[in-house]
């Protein structure tokens, strides 16, 4: 059962200047999970998907290495933001109680100038690209800032991850061919509806506590059929890849790839069958997996050609 007894937001506040430099680093690894780095995988492997896709397997090697130093920029402020939104909110939540913000151990400006930082570097990346991404990395940049605020206007604010999430996608091709076909968009749909199903797993949770304190979630949204749904969301996403798969002549290690990923959705509904927080959050980090499978088959077919 949850802990009820709302945590002191000053409890472990360390006097300005106290910290030293090994402890502020410390904290900044905390605040940026840099030491939790499923969040990254999790925007990675549908990044790495489209960019081997817009590629046709052989991706430049500049742009490999901007797109994957980019999602772990992009998360990691995207992290500080989340944090920053919910400083007075994590204090009451006994998964998130100890975050530096909640507790005091770093400031708000401290964590928007970090936040800024870390974004103005992810930029930088985006500038040895072409123009048209350069632009529409303007776009993830509003989502990634929108998405920690939706919870307090809508019970749908896994949407609006799964859009600040999937952003690269379209930004990987337009990186490689300056336009954006519809197969670019019908990747970036199945990764926005991979993105709910797995991020309601996330906040299955918290639901206890997020009810008490007025936080809105789709896992509360979905109520009884939360499970059904998270279902109906995961085969939605491999019937799209499916798709994606015929129209792009994939050869059978891709479909391979999108069933073994079927496979993990059907252990992710096992593990949270019963709704136990634990197993739930197992299930929310098994689809670090599922994301790897498909692209394990992306990989292979194009090395078989």
């Amino acid at each position: 059962m949850p802990d009820s007894t709302p945590a002191n937001p000053t409890r472990n506040a360390l006097p300005k200047g106290s910290l030293s430099l090994r402890e502020r680093c410390a904290i900044y690894i905390e605040l940026t999970r840099f030491n939790r780095p499923i969040g990254s995988y999790l925007l990675l492997w549908p990044t790495l998907w489209a960019l081997w896709i817009a590629s046709d397997g052989i991706p430049d090697l500049k742009l490999l290495a901007i797109f994957i130093l980019g999602v772990f920029l992009t998360r990691s402020a995207g992290c500080v933001i989340n944090d920053f939104a919910d400083r007075k909110i994590d204090a009451h939540v006994k998964r998130t109680s100890q975050r530096p913000l909640a507790t005091g151990r770093i400031s708000s400006k401290e964590a928007l100038t970090l936040f800024a930082v870390l974004m103005m570097l992810a930029f930088t990346l985006v500038l040895f690209t072409n123009n048209m991404t350069i632009i529409m990395s303007l776009g993830g940049l509003f989502l990634a800032s929108l998405y920690p605020f939706m919870k307090r206007h809508t019970h749908l604010p896994q949407v609006v991850l799964g859009a600040a999430f999937g952003w690269a996608i379209p930004m990987a091709f337009t990186a490689v061919n300056e336009s954006i076909p519809t197969i670019a968009w019908l990747i970036y749909i199945a990764k926005i509806l991979w993105t709910v199903a797995y991020d309601t797993m996330y906040a299955m949770v918290d639901r206890d506590d997020d009810i008490k304190i007025g936080v809105k979630s789709t896992a509360i949204l979905f109520g009884d059929l939360d499970k059904v749904i998270i279902g109906i969301l995961q085969f939605i996403t491999l019937l799209i890849l499916f798709l994606v798969g015929i129209q792009l002549h994939m050869s059978s290690p891709y479909f391979i790839g999108l069933a073994v990923a079927a496979a993990l959705f059907c252990y992710q509904q096992v593990l949270i069958k019963d709704r136990d927080r634990d197993r739930c959050f197992k299930a929310f980090l098994n689809n670090h997996y599922a994301g790897l499978a498909v692209f394990a088959g992306i990989f292979a077919h194009y090395m078989a050609i």
